[in-house]
């Protein structure tokens, strides 16, 4: 019974090592970088902080462009005015706010070491 058993593991051990030669045979899998011209983490974050501070900076003029639109158009009438200067006010903000972001996230990808 032993040797019955012996032959069964001996067997299928035998019958089990071709698969090491066509594990060791397979080419291996390359996956293509999905993120075009990014490398690493920290030249992901520079995009991203990049990307979003120059959508606000935009965005910023464009409320600029507007605030001045109202402005014009108010033709003297107090509220139509007080409009345009909050508008004009937020716009300002919004330019000081990416400008703050850019200068945030340089300073954090300076700090952890990121290349530029």
């Amino acid at each position: 019974m032993k040797m019955k058993k012996t032959f069964i593991y001996l067997s299928a051990l035998i019958s089990l090592l071709p698969l090491l030669n066509m594990a060791l045979a397979a080419k291996p899998i390359v996956i293509a970088n999905p993120l075009l011209g990014v490398n690493s983490i920290s030249e992901l974050l520079t995009k991203i902080f990049t990307a979003v501070a120059g959508l606000v900076g935009i965005l910023s003029v464009i409320m600029l462009i507007i605030a001045g639109i109202l402005f014009v158009t108010s033709a003297g009438n107090p509220e139509r005015v007080g409009s345009a200067k909050k508008a004009f006010f937020y716009a300002i903000i919004g330019i000081i706010v990416a400008l703050a972001a850019t200068a945030i996230s340089s300073t954090i990808l300076y700090i952890i070491g990121a290349k530029k």
